[in-house]
């Protein structure tokens, strides 16, 4: 695989998510032969306002990763200041962010009770306007990721990958549901690389008729399990990682997002299938020790060792500069 000496645009979501803790059980409080009037409230201990987004989340830990990648989201205006801030901080451009002065960032809230059963409310806000992003008037861009997004952005920003003549990096993860099928099959067709769980390429294979196998004849098929590892399918066959033991498990959000980050890293320095998927591995273990899909840091030191640890031998050429502007 070729160095790629260009940059990456990320789109997807930005997002905020905001997560309070109910210090009980929702069994006790909903009763179900009543649920056809239903009206309960919940008094929550803890409350907390994450950064999230699959774009924003990817682009962070490219960031930490030595890139500079450019977040092509939309959010709003009048919110997302204190966010850019700490995504600058760490790297990433943001200065291609579609700012809508009609609505905030999108923003989810969830309610969790102790036996992690959720209530969850999604506000789409400003993400609805990704369908206006142009990536079109972008320089010196080599790699586009297409992750889950608003679905008419998603099918824009397919068509504009190849304007530019960029490697695709297709996640649709969570929005293959609501994407038309003609949107879902271009991006598949078009994609170099095509990055999931089992079970969203499952859903791929239902709602196309494209199984794995049909993907990687054209493009490298990434398939997350989870604590079983990933497996990289490619026409050469089928390359199986496993997961990387993380210090402690405390939040698995956003996992998925920097073991796309890691993988598209390791691929643009030129790493061998094998390497990229264990620093994909080896990056997504510290997303799971701290809570949220940005809460996560580390440093060149301190991924080498871990990946050493689980391997056995040195990411040798994995974590320089790679290529970033």
């Amino acid at each position: 695989m070729l160095t790629a000496v260009g940059r990456i645009a990320v789109t997807g979501s930005v997002a905020y998510d905001t997560i309070m803790v109910f210090p009980g059980h929702f069994r006790d409080h909903i009763l179900p032969e009543r649920t056809h009037l239903l009206n309960v409230s919940f008094q929550v201990e803890q409350l907390e306002r994450r950064r999230g987004g699959t774009a924003a989340n990817i682009s962070y830990t490219l960031a930490l990763l030595g890139e500079r990648p450019l977040l092509c989201g939309a959010v709003g205006a009048s919110d997302f200041d204190e966010y850019a801030a700490a995504l600058e901080a760490a790297g990433v451009d943001t200065s291609h962010a579609l700012r809508s002065a009609e609505t905030g960032t999108a923003t989810c809230y969830i309610t969790t009770d102790l036996d992690d059963n959720q209530i969850t409310a999604f506000f789409s806000g400003a993400m609805a306007h990704a369908r206006n992003l142009d990536l079109r008037d972008l320089q010196d861009v080599s790699d586009v990721v297409v992750a889950a997004d608003d679905p008419r952005g998603m099918a824009r920003h397919v068509d504009e990958c190849a304007a530019l003549g960029a490697r695709l990096t297709f996640a649709p993860a969570q929005q293959i549901p609501s994407m038309d099928d003609g949107v879902l099959q271009a991006g598949l067709r078009a994609a170099w690389l095509v990055v999931g769980n089992d079970y969203e390429l499952e859903m791929i294979r239902e709602r196309t008729g494209l199984t794995v196998s049909d993907l990687s004849a054209h493009a490298t098929v990434a398939v997350t399990h989870g604590a079983a590892g990933s497996d990289l399918h490619t026409e050469d066959g089928v390359i199986s990682v496993p997961a990387v033991p993380a210090g402690r498990v405390v939040d698995p959000t956003g996992a998925g997002d920097a073991y796309i980050a890691g993988l598209l890293a390791g691929f643009r320095r030129e790493a061998s299938l094998e390497a990229a998927g264990r620093l994909a591995a080896t990056v997504a273990s510290f997303v799971v020790e701290e809570r949220g899909p940005q809460g996560h840091s580390f440093d060149a030191t301190r991924v080498s060792e871990r990946y050493e640890a689980a391997f056995g031998e040195a990411p040798a050429g994995l974590l320089g500069h790679g290529g970033a502007a």
